[in-house]
């Protein structure tokens, strides 16, 4: 299955990518699902190595704010920026949904030094629909915790096998099964 480019997303809900750590380098499938449409658009952080919890969670505010009715595409520790956002945001700050990519663990010993404030991790309801997706062979996660993930927010839980981090060293390309779970989420009705 390739990408559909030439599908209009006029009608589509917007998108907000959410790269974790160190950001989604160029074979990311993050970073290429941004490159074939562009109007997806890149949540972009001062600090990607050393980032404190709050200033993400700002930045993010800031991007929800400019960008109302947004489906959030988050992987590994903007899965926990999300959950943040969501338990100290205001209700009327809503976005469509959330697609949730290798969430890691940020309580686990596997965890990178240097990020502060990420954990513990929430487990409230998301106020919005989301998707949990998770890798078996995860470094940062294991798939019994990501499948906790996923039902304390309220989540849909996929699970695709062997994939790691669901990265650039995952080999997925495009990874045309994850556009297709973020066009579900891009096509729900909006909140009222």
């Amino acid at each position: 299955m390739e990408l559909d480019f030439n599908r209009s997303s006029d009608s589509l809900a917007p998108v907000l990518i959410l790269p974790g750590l160190y950001n989604s380098g160029p074979e990311h499938w993050q970073s290429r699902w941004e490159s074939a449409h562009p109007e997806m658009r890149r949540v972009m952080q001062d600090d990607w190595e050393r980032p404190r919890c709050a200033d993400w969670i700002a930045r993010l505010e800031d991007a929800i704010l400019a960008t109302p009715d947004a489906v959030l595409v988050a992987h590994s520790s903007s899965c926990a920026l999300v959950a943040h956002w969501a338990s100290t945001a205001g209700s009327g700050r809503r976005v469509r949904g959330a697609l949730l990519v290798a969430p890691s663990d940020t309580e686990a010993a596997s965890y990178p030094a240097g990020p502060t404030g990420f954990a513990p991790m929430p487990l409230r309801r998301l106020p919005f629909p989301s998707v949990v997706v998770a890798s078996t062979n995860d470094p940062y996660v294991t798939a019994a915790r990501a499948r906790t993930f996923a039902e304390a927010w309220g989540s849909r839980f996929v699970t695709i096998g062997d994939a790691g981090h669901i990265n650039s060293q995952s080999g997925l390309g495009d990874w045309p099964a994850g556009f297709a779970l973020l066009q579900e989420l891009r096509e729900e009705p909006a909140a009222i």
